[in-house]
C-alpha cells in the first residue's frame, strides 16, 4: 500500500475554449543492446500503463489542475499512474482528442488538449497510489505504436518523442 494518495474529482480542473487541460508525459529510459555486437548501443524504452476501460495501453496523462504549473501535473500523473520519477524534458506539444468519460458542465462534448513531455525516469517505485488498479509495461518504441489504445498517443510518441529525441 502506498504512503502517497492520488488526487479525485475535477473541482479544480482547469478549461481552456471548450477543452479540459490534460497533462501527460512519455516516461522512458536506456536499455543496454541484448546485441554482443553492438555493446555500446542502447535502446530506448517507454513505460506504458493499462487502461481502465479498455483494451491497449496508455501514457500517463490526467487533469491539469488551478493549483500546479503544467510541468507539475505531468509529474504528478507520472507518479500517481504508474509510479515512476524522473526528469521532465522539453514540452512535445498539445495533442486533443475526445472523451467520452470525460465529459462535463464545462467541457459537454468531451474534447481535451493534452500537453505532453518526455520524462526520463530516475526511479520505479515498488509501491504507487494507483498500483492496484494500474500494471506498468516497459515497451520499445515500436511496440508503444502498435499497443498504444489512441491514436493521438501514436502521434504524441511519433511525431513529438521521436522527433525531439533525434534533434
Amino acid at each position: 500500500m502506498s504512503d502517497l494518495v492520488a488526487r479525485t474529482g475535477r473541482h479544480q480542473q482547469r478549461y481552456e475554449d471548450g477543452c479540459r487541460l490534460i497533462a501527460g508525459c512519455i516516461p522512458f529510459r536506456y536499455r543496454n543492446s541484448d546485441d554482443n555486437a553492438c555493446k555500446s548501443e542502447k535502446t530506448i524504452e517507454v513505460l506504458m500503463i493499462n487502461s481502465q476501460s479498455g483494451p491497449g495501453l496508455l501514457f500517463p496523462k490526467g487533469g491539469w489542475e488551478n493549483d500546479e504549473t503544467v510541468e507539475e501535473a505531468a509529474l504528478r500523473e507520472a507518479l500517481e499512474e504508474a509510479g515512476v520519477r524522473g526528469e521532465l524534458k522539453d514540452f512535445l506539444g498539445y495533442y486533443y482528442f475526445r472523451s467520452k468519460s470525460l465529459q462535463d458542465e464545462f467541457c459537454p462534448e468531451g474534447l481535451c488538449k493534452a500537453a505532453m513531455f518526455p520524462l526520463l525516469v530516475t526511479e520505479e517505485l515498488s509501491s504507487w497510489p494507483e498500483q492496484s488498479t494500474r500494471e506498468r509495461r516497459w515497451v520499445t518504441i515500436p511496440e508503444a505504436a502498435e499497443q498504444r489504445r489512441h491514436p493521438w498517443m501514436e502521434e504524441a510518441l511519433v511525431e513529438g518523442f521521436q522527433k525531439w529525441h533525434a534533434a
